[in-house]
């Protein structure tokens, strides 16, 4: 038997994982007893390290997939069923990417995204597109919150190129995603980044209304980048749930927050109505930005459960 190669797997389609290795890319198959029944998504994605069976005409079999160290993923549900689809396994980086304008940013959205890269300690830059269509001081009106509270900021323009330098130098080394709402211009700053890759754009759909552009991306990949750097095209996400964080835990993913909560009166504070609340101080005297705080509240209470005292 020949033996095992390891790999990264760079691209899935149809049931199809290409992998990466010393000797080359191999298209590969899941190996069935790996399988058990699951969806072949929360097996292997792209980023995973896997061990393969390769064959001469370079095609193999999925043996292993190693252990990951991190995951971007999002939850599907259905009539009968609720699956955690793993888009992006091993990342050392996620860029959220948002518009300034067209589509209008949604930073309740942003603030979701940013859980669950804190969740999974995937360190997060925040990718401000289209300066052009609304100018730099605009979009750092609508922005600089977070630049406030420790996340770096870029301020960038696909359509020109201002800022993609910027963004390059985040790049070497890294396996990063591009992850953010779809009309956002993800693909275009792909184009952007690496121009001999040309995918697919398309503009926010007039008939779907602001911020609900159509999805362009089909294919999860990865395109390689200066300096053994990883970069992924992911599917445009239009919502994102939090995937098995419990609401107690929640304090712990807002950078500004979580330092506050040990200064609480109470060890179960939902800092939303309780005495002695460090958190509704820090809100009251202007230290945490209002949205942030409102954001924090309507994900702590999804079905808008709060005290009467809130």
């Amino acid at each position: 038997m020949t033996d095992l190669l390891q790999g990264l797997v760079i691209r899935t389609q149809a049931g199809y994982q290409y992998v990466r290795t010393e000797r080359g890319d191999y298209r590969c198959r899941l190996r069935g007893r790996l399988r058990q029944g699951r969806a072949e998504g929360d097996l292997v994605a792209v980023g995973d390290q896997v061990l393969i069976q390769p064959q001469e005409d370079m095609t193999g079999s999925i043996e292993k997939v190693l252990p990951r160290k991190s995951v971007f993923s999002r939850q599907l549900s259905g009539i009968n069923y609720e699956y955690r689809q793993i888009i992006l396994a091993n990342a050392d980086l996620a860029m959220l990417v948002f518009a300034c304008a067209d589509p209008e940013p949604k930073l309740r959205m942003l603030d979701r995204f940013l859980v669950i890269t804190e969740r999974a300690h995937i360190p997060a830059v925040i990718i401000v597109n289209k300066i052009d269509l609304c100018g730099l001081e605009q979009a750092k009106e609508i922005f600089s919150l977070y630049d406030k509270i420790g996340y770096e900021v870029l301020y960038v323009s696909a359509s020109t190129g201002e800022g993609v330098e910027e963004i390059k130098k985040h790049l070497k080394g890294k396996l990063t995603t591009l992850a953010g709402p779809s009309g956002v211009g993800k693909s275009s700053l792909i184009n952007q980044i690496l121009p001999g890759v040309k995918l697919e754009t398309k503009e926010v759909s007039q008939g779907l209304g602001k911020g609900k552009g159509r999805h362009t991306t089909q294919v999860r990949q990865l395109f390689e980048v200066s300096e053994n750097g990883y970069i992924a095209d992911v599917p445009g996400l239009r919502t994102l749930a939090l995937w098995d964080i419990e609401a107690e835990e929640l304090d712990a993913y807002f950078k500004e927050i979580a330092p506050l909560v040990p200064e609480c009166q109470f060890n179960d504070c939902s800092h939303s109505h309780e005495p002695g609340c460090a958190v509704q101080k820090a809100v009251a005297e202007g230290k945490i930005h209002p949205s942030r705080y409102d954001s924090y509240l309507r994900l702590r209470f999804p079905d808008g459960d709060l005290e009467e005292e809130e």
